[in-house]
């Protein structure tokens, strides 16, 4: 049995991450997901989450995973996603404020029936995510 597998997390502008990892832990639409190597073999749509990988030494990483696809080998996991950030490169007041521009924009919603809410959840849920990988 293998003891680690290859993750990839690209975004449109970078590979942000590639390296070999004993451990990943997720969300995906239908909720959590923990993968380890010799995972059976899936396909996923990915929402904003905090990832938790470990690294061969033990080491764990935590970093922010926007909205994307996971495709999952017995070997390899690729995750491309529309942003990921390193707990220490995310802005919490940005993040704070569009939290507070996306719960307006539900609570508006519920008023006037006017926005588009799935957009609007999306962005909650994605300043929520990087919050938590802030540890705030």
């Amino acid at each position: 049995m293998a003891s680690k597998m290859k993750l990839s997390i690209v975004t449109p502008q970078k590979k942000f991450y590639v390296g070999d990892v004993t451990e990943i832990n997720t969300q995906t639409g239908n909720g959590g997901i923990g993968i380890l190597p010799e995972h059976i073999p899936f396909v996923g749509m990915l929402k904003p989450s905090e990832t938790r990988f470990k690294l061969a030494d033990g080491t764990e990483k935590i970093a922010f995973t926007s909205t994307g696809l996971i495709k999952v080998t017995k070997t390899e996991v690729e995750m491309l996603v529309d942003a990921s950030e390193w707990p220490e490169e995310i802005d919490v007041r940005r993040a704070k404020e569009a939290k507070e521009r996306a719960e307006e924009r539900l609570a508006k919603d519920k008023e006037t029936g006017k926005t588009d809410t799935d957009r609007a959840e999306i962005a909650l849920q994605r300043a929520m995510a990087r919050l938590k990988t802030k540890n705030i």
